[in-house]
């Protein structure tokens, strides 16, 4: 019997998503504290004689319930900042569009003195009808006095005014850090443009400026609208592999998990997500290990670690096996942005400490050579004790890896919306063959390779709904084609695109036993949406609204 007091809910719908194998069920679950207790059919005797004991019951009719999403893959610092008064987000069609954006964006911000930046993000030179890189003069022109800092849409790249230079010290003489770059125009001059570390490294000094109160207030607001479209998990990943610019903040985290202002219970204080911190791997990891020790509780963890093996393949600075089908330099590769047996020994270090590493790999060639020390590192080590081996990106692959990544045990965690961000440039820069074979989500389902979906937010939007539509029908939800997909062969189900947002993400987390499917034991992180993803169009599927969101048997979100 449960009896007064007792801690015993039950939510029951006609649509539950349990797990991969059982998408549409009518079914009951039974929650006691923050987790499922049992999971009945709502017909069932057993469910009854809750109901005559007095256990709270709340039908949901015909919504459809299943579990809360967990983005694989955020830069959680970055996707807070950008949605915030802090910065503008500026995606221009143009050079002198995106400047324009940011004198309106100035116009509305109270003054600061000459040394308050100016912080943008959003620009995407590539998709500009002039693929002319942007360069400083533009900026001069309207900001003389002011630091500017406008991040590309991909975080790979900064572009800075002249006071944006003067005040972060960088001089024509200044070397970048190792695996970036200053451009310079053809008399050797900077042109404000950095790139890949560089970009990353620099950004962190503009970032370092920023009132910390401001900062968690950005925290908050990101939070509440994760949960608000049914997103209760994040992995938040290291930006940069330069020795202490990683962009993974767990202080801030700990002020949250201290503050207790929003009256969620004692252990989550004003943390209504569960986040997993993946620091940068650089061949020390005392921090990670002492981290990992700390943060043992059920919002925050430290499963694990990120490295950056290339860059992106539209600036030519993914690493491939062949040369791009349009060189910048005669035998242009790409190239790795850490060496490869540098890579290895990183790895090795962590597998042999427990620890999985999650390697940035864009290019085939990175692709292949990340596959191979994964598959040493597992033949030596076994598998980590919490979090798994991955991949991230894995964008542009040889089809014979898709087998390797499965006997070595590697995760593909994957963005379905950046494979909808240009479908024209992955030809332009590597040619009609390799870009025939691409984030192969079926490929990766029929040969047993894990998925673990994400955004890889703020370089796409932080859209629960976009990564589900673009998986299964592979087109922009949000305008006209491509027709029937691009690369349709390569679609998959809706089954199968929640199951690798939800138990494949808590799975590369090392969480699957706890989180990812709607079981017994497991913890009450569900959402209950008005639409039934497994009938619904598709493509129409963001047109869903969340009812509402549970994060340990509790609503954190109601519409």
């Amino acid at each position: 019997m449960a009896g007064p007091g007792s801690s015993l809910a039950v939510i029951t719908s006609r649509h539950v998503y349990l797990d991969k194998r059982r998408p549409d069920v009518p079914a009951a679950l039974v929650i006691e504290g923050d987790r499922i207790r049992d999971v009945l059919h709502p017909r069932s005797p057993a469910l009854a004689a809750l109901t005559t004991d007095g256990v709270r019951v709340r039908d949901l009719g015909d919504a459809f319930v299943c579990p809360g999403f967990h983005d694989a893959h955020q830069h959680v610092f970055h996707t807070a900042l950008f949605r915030s008064p802090l910065a503008c987000h500026c995606d221009g069609a143009s050079e002198e569009d995106c400047v324009s954006i940011m004198r309106a964006f100035a116009a509305t911000k109270s003054p600061a003195g000459k040394d308050g930046w100016l912080v943008g993000q959003g620009w995407r030179s590539a998709l500009w009808d002039d693929l002319t890189p942007p360069t400083r003069a533009s900026l001069d022109r309207v900001f003389p006095d002011r630091p500017v800092a406008l991040y590309a849409g991909n975080l790979h790249t900064l572009w800075l005014n002249s006071r944006g230079l003067e005040c972060l010290g960088i001089t024509s003489q200044s070397v970048p850090p190792p695996g970036g770059s200053f451009e310079r125009d053809s008399v050797g001059q900077l042109t404000g443009v950095l790139r890949e570390a560089a970009a990353m490294v620099y950004a962190a000094k503009v970032f370092d400026t920023l009132p910390r109160a401001e900062v968690l207030a950005a925290y908050r607001s990101y939070m509440r609208m994760s949960v608000s479209q049914g997103i209760t998990s994040v992995c938040d990943m290291a930006l940069c592999a330069v020795p202490g610019v990683d962009y993974v903040y767990e202080g801030i985290y700990e002020d949250l998990l201290d503050e207790g202002e929003v009256g969620l219970g004692d252990e989550r204080g004003s943390l209504p997500v569960r986040v997993s911190l993946f620091p940068q791997n650089v061949g020390s990891y005392q921090r990670v290990e002492t981290l990992r020790a700390r943060l043992a509780g059920s919002y925050l963890r430290v499963p694990g670690t990120k490295q950056f093996f290339d860059g992106i393949s539209s600036a030519h600075t993914a690493w491939l096996h062949e040369p791009y089908a349009n060189p910048y330099v005669p035998g242009d590769c790409g190239r790795p942005t850490v060496e490869p047996e540098l890579m290895r020994s990183y790895v090795l270090a962590a597998a042999e400490r427990g620890l999985a590493t999650r390697i940035h790999a864009i290019g085939d060639k990175a692709v292949s050579t990340a596959i191979d020390i994964f598959a040493e590192a597992r033949a030596r080590y076994g598998s980590p004790r919490q979090g798994r081996h991955a991949i991230e990106h894995v964008e542009n692959l040889l089809p014979a890896d898709v087998a390797r990544m499965a006997a070595a045990g590697v995760v593909a965690s994957v963005q379905p919306q950046h494979l909808v961000i240009d479908t024209t440039q992955p030809v332009r820069d590597l040619g009609p063959e390799r870009a025939s074979f691409m984030w192969p989500f079926a490929s990766f389902e029929a040969s047993g390779v894990m998925m673990a979906f994400g955004t890889d937010a703020p370089c796409v939007a932080d859209s629960a709904l976009d990564v589900l539509a673009c998986a299964v029908t592979r087109a922009d939800p949000h305008a006209d084609g491509p027709a029937g997909g691009w690369l349709p062969e390569q679609r998959i189900s809706m089954a199968a695109a929640i199951d690798a947002y939800t138990r494949g993400s808590a799975y590369v987390c090392g969480r699957e036993r706890e989180l990812g499917t709607l079981a017994p034991g497991r913890l009450a992180d569900l959402v209950v949406l008005d639409a039934n993803l497994m009938t619904a169009d598709p493509g129409r599927i963001i047109e869903a609204r969340t009812l509402a969101t549970y994060v340990g048997g509790r609503i954190v979100w109601e519409a």
